[in-house]
């Protein structure tokens, strides 16, 4: 459950975060070398990258409090 809702904030993020650099790129065609602007490979092979980094930052804790007794945790606060 916690690792759907990190991806399902993660795609939104993603999202936005494409639509805001492939209106960027315009602006910084001539840093990009070798490169199209819009390039869907580079677009593609970063979300990839950032998809999989928030993916992982979430399992681990998602793991964590997966292990714990609920009836401990909530005694515990």
């Amino acid at each position: 459950m916690m690792l759907s809702q990190a991806a399902r904030l993660a795609l939104i993020g993603l999202a936005c975060g494409v639509a805001g650099a492939y209106a960027i790129t315009r602006l910084l065609t001539s840093f990009l070398y070798e490169v199209s602007p819009g390039d869907p490979l580079t677009f593609a092979g970063v979300c990839a990258v950032l998809l999989l980094v928030a993916l992982s930052a979430a399992y681990l804790p998602a793991r964590r409090a997966a292990g714990l007794n609920p009836v401990s945790a909530l005694k515990w606060e």
